[in-house]
């Protein structure tokens, strides 16, 4: 199922207000809460492994490196280690793999309907190209086997508060993924200057149809922070709570750029748990965007397995 679009109504966005220093320190809280310990921190750290969009987006990706992230994201964490754990038997994988449009068939071809592939698309990262041929774009990964399209916005409209011109070109993109794959809209919030306009930007992605929203391309100047990440999963809530029935959708959320370690992950779980709660601390609802993370959580589960920390080049991604 895909969320459809509703109406735009600007007098939703225009009522968004945002409290700068209120959002600073509940954002400081987050994690401070909440601890996870001993088996609560395997939970933890396997529940965000099965989170994870596995990704490479390099401009030197190569069919190779695509099978040896697929291979990895069948298997994220070493079976003697899930066995050292007792859960040698869990079937875990991650949320799904995240490639250019180039090496979508390849991921298709080696995944075989096992995994999720969501594609980066829209002129990533910066979302400047031709309207056709972002739409096209699409339509070309979809067909090439992605289950999950995500779409870069043109941030250009928020700055300049054109935000039904944001929703038409939202709306446009919800249409062309149509349902055959979920739509996550990255709003690149490092370049929309404050977090009212982030605000205002996550109610319009979700009045356009979006089925996730998503903090960064990971090329931004600043990604995925906790201040932004909260103001986000609010308007997650709002619509799920707070709209009128009609309006009420059901809304994951993406945090994305410079999540690398056990460490940065724990905080965006917590977030989910206490924002939203655990039913958007599934891989259906929640997804980190990283290349980097899942090593290290590897390494820490090796760790709680064993007692002692491995090189980092035993846990090899791709």
């Amino acid at each position: 199922m895909v969320n459809q679009p509703m109406p735009f109504d600007l007098g939703l966005v225009n009522a968004i207000r945002v409290n700068g220093p209120a959002v600073t320190r509940r954002a400081a809280t987050i994690g401070t809460r909440r601890c996870f310990k001993v088996e609560a921190q395997v939970a933890a750290l396997i529940r965000a492994v099965r989170c994870i969009d596995l990704t490479t987006l390099a401009g030197d990706d190569t069919p190779g490196r695509v099978q040896r992230l697929c291979a990895k994201a069948l298997q994220p964490v070493r079976r003697e280690i899930l066995t050292d754990l007792d859960l040698g038997d869990f079937n875990l994988t991650v949320g799904a793999v995240c490639v250019y449009h180039g090496q979508v068939a390849e991921a298709a071809r080696v995944l075989n309907g096992r995994l999720r592939i969501a594609a980066v698309s829209t002129s990533f990262p910066d979302g400047q190209g031709p309207r056709e041929t972002r739409l096209r774009e699409i339509e070309l990964s979809i067909e090439a086997g992605a289950t999950e399209i995500d779409v870069v916005i043109p941030r250009g409209l928020v700055l300049a508060g054109e935000w039904v011109g944001l929703f038409n070109e939202v709306l446009a993109m919800r249409q062309a993924c149509g349902n055959r794959a979920k739509m996550k809209v990255i709003l690149g919030t490092g370049n929309l200057s404050t977090l009212e306009n982030v605000a205002k930007t996550s109610a319009v992605a979700i009045m356009a149809g979006a089925d996730t929203i998503k903090t960064s391309t990971g090329k931004e100047p600043v990604n995925a922070t906790l201040p932004v990440g909260l103001v986000m999963v609010r308007q997650i809530r709002r619509f799920r709570d707070e709209v009128p029935t009609d309006q009420q959708r059901i809304v994951g959320f993406k945090p994305a750029g410079g999540i690398s370690s056990a460490a940065d992950a724990m905080p965006w779980l917590s977030l989910m748990l206490e924002e939203l709660g655990e039913e958007w601390a599934r891989p259906d609802r929640f997804r980190f965007g990283a290349s980097s993370l899942l090593n290290d959580i590897e390494r820490q589960l090796e760790h709680l397995a064993t007692g002692r920390y491995a090189a980092a080049y035993h846990q090899p991604m791709a």
